[in-house]
């Protein structure tokens, strides 16, 4: 949940589940990244990173990832040397990093050189990484450009497009070659096939489904994608029903 950071765990069959930390003043939820058993998530406003156990739903730890108020931390993934939180309104990843058993090694501020350029609006949004971590992919949500990025310096190289994918949010990279792009208020998914070196891509297609409401972030189980609808155009009150909208994987091109 946004506002409250409230974090729920549910059958992806069925949809059944529960609230496993319902969250709290201070608090928000925005990117989560599973790893270990353990749940990484991105917090928005608040400029931290909370860290749960996935099971018990335990908070274990809070990290202030930066303490500048024009923030807006986004999306996360776990990759080598730790855990990678974008935000949206600073030119910064931020690494919590990782060690043995799961021990958190402090938080490191890596500043974003190379291509990308930050303007008025949501800049750096979702965020994944290739198949052997080395190596990570993001999208800038206003102008709906794609970069690969150093995790180790903070270099970005853009990914040149046959198109923008303009209110990019989260992301999917399934193997090295397909990138799935969540247009969150167009309601698709844009499908890029991506280039051996990631230095370039194409749209190939785009994916729709009616049970879309404004998807926001995406995931895979088999075969099938499964998009959260975050439902930005109703006014919530605390009856709105929520969802996950269930569909095929893009044939490969």
């Amino acid at each position: 949940s946004i506002p409250t950071g409230a974090i729920y765990r549910g059958d992806l069959r069925t949809g059944r589940g529960t609230v496993i930390n319902a969250g709290g003043p201070g608090r928000a939820a925005i990117g989560v990244a599973l790893d270990h058993g353990k749940l990484y998530v991105a917090g928005g406003p608040t400029g931290k990173a909370f860290v749960y156990d996935a099971s018990s739903g335990q908070l274990l730890a809070v990290h202030t990832l930066t303490t500048d108020a024009n923030t807006f931390v986004n999306d996360v993934v776990v990759a080598r040397g730790g855990a990678y939180f974008t935000d949206s309104q600073r030119p910064f990843l931020y690494r919590l990093g990782t060690g043995r058993h799961g021990s958190h090694r402090g938080v490191t501020a890596i500043p974003l050189s190379g291509d990308i350029q930050y303007v008025a609006g949501f800049n750096l949004n979702g965020i994944d990484a290739t198949p052997n971590r080395k190596t990570l992919v993001a999208v800038q949500t206003n102008v709906g450009k794609v970069f690969r990025i150093d995790p180790r310096n903070g270099r970005t190289d853009e990914i040149e497009l046959n198109e923008p994918v303009v209110n990019g949010d989260g992301i999917l990279l399934d193997g090295r070659h397909t990138l799935y792009v969540v247009q969150n208020l167009n309601n698709e998914v844009a499908v890029v096939r991506l280039g051996r070196r990631l230095s370039s891509g194409e749209v190939v297609s785009h994916l729709t489904d009616p049970d879309f409401d404004v998807p926001t972030t995406i995931d895979e189980f088999g075969t099938r994608l499964y998009a959260v609808n975050a439902r930005f155009t109703t006014p919530p009150t605390p009856t709105t029903p929520y969802s996950l909208a269930q569909f095929r994987k893009a044939r490969p091109h």
